[in-house]
């Protein structure tokens, strides 16, 4: 298993590297301007590039990024929060879209298991058809609709929940757009849950389990729902990153100050601001990766199989 692991771990450095450099280079090479012209000269602006190295080569300017990013440094802004610290911007923003996630990651996985393993076992009955109905409208309806009809009823008529972010009540205001954020999530994992299950369920060592005299809670977490995360994992890993890094339309919405809010700032302000655009790159694939690199570890303590497969092509 270490060795399992190491190897991921090998991979996911080295892609992640590779993500760094091509990003740089597409940032650099993009048409446009990085600072707010309206407000500064053609001459304050090649200072500018001068005095940030913009016009040095493109190798030079990548080889001093990496050195920076190594100590955590990402630069600071051209236009968006002129002069303070990207990480500094960064860390506030993380913070609310990580935790805002986090709830919607637990709340949808949790009753979208519930919802899945329910309609697996009523598999042909009410149950079963009505998650099968919500599965779908989850699917249909986009997030921040969710989130205007959850503003309209429980903000605007009922006055239980604030109407926009207010960070001094952070569980409080979260409970709206944690809710809406979720609804996806709960309804694909609702979906693969009650697919897998049920394709699980007519599957031979299932039926020798029952023949054997085994049925109940024991069957279906021992057998059923163990043989049936590995696909459910899979498609839940890219909603992870989803939901943890925020989401554009539901952030700008509600007023949370998060990363897709950071995101559309960035790129519609007097300026596209392409170091903040390379550091929210740079985090999204770092989430990404890092997910997929738990879900490959997953793999292995859901399936054995798959380590002594992936080992066995390694020989080969």
């Amino acid at each position: 298993m270490k060795k399992y692991i190491l190897k991921r771990l090998a991979m996911s450095v080295l892609t992640l590297l590779l993500i760094v450099f091509v990003l740089f280079v597409l940032v650099r090479i993009m048409p446009g301007n990085p600072f707010p012209s309206e407000r500064m000269s053609a001459e304050q602006i090649a200072n500018k590039r001068a005095e940030l190295g913009l016009d040095d080569p493109i190798l030079v300017q990548f080889g001093r990024y990496m050195a920076n990013l190594a100590h955590g440094d990402f630069g600071k802004g051209t236009s968006l929060y002129y002069g303070a610290p990207i990480k500094t911007v960064l860390g506030q923003c993380i913070s609310n879209s990580f935790r805002i996630g986090g709830l919607a990651i637990l709340l949808g996985t949790a009753v979208g298991l519930l919802l899945g393993i329910t309609a697996a076992l009523n598999r042909g009955r009410f149950l079963d058809g009505f998650c099968t109905v919500f599965s779908i409208v989850g699917v249909c309806v986009p997030g921040y609709v969710f989130l205007i009809f959850l503003q309209y009823y429980f903000s605007y008529k009922m006055s239980i929940f604030p109407y926009f972010f207010d960070s001094s009540r952070f569980l409080h205001s979260s409970v709206l757009p944690a809710i809406s954020l979720s609804l996806f999530t709960m309804s694909t994992v609702a979906r693969f849950t009650r697919n897998e299950m049920v394709e699980v369920m007519d599957s031979d060592y299932v039926h020798l389990a029952e023949s054997k005299g085994m049925y109940g809670s024991n069957l279906v977490f021992k057998h059923i729902l163990r043989n049936a995360l590995i696909p459910i994992v899979t498609v839940l890993a890219p909603l992870v990153v989803d939901l943890l890094t925020g989401a554009l339309v539901v952030e700008k919405i509600y007023g949370i100050n998060g990363i897709g809010k950071l995101m559309v700032d960035a790129i519609a302000g007097e300026g596209v601001d392409y170091n903040y655009v390379l550091a929210l790159g740079i985090l999204y694939s770092a989430l990404y990766i890092g997910i997929m690199l738990v879900v490959d570890v997953l793999y292995g303590v859901l399936d054995p199989r798959i380590r002594v497969a992936g080992k066995a092509g390694g020989d080969a």
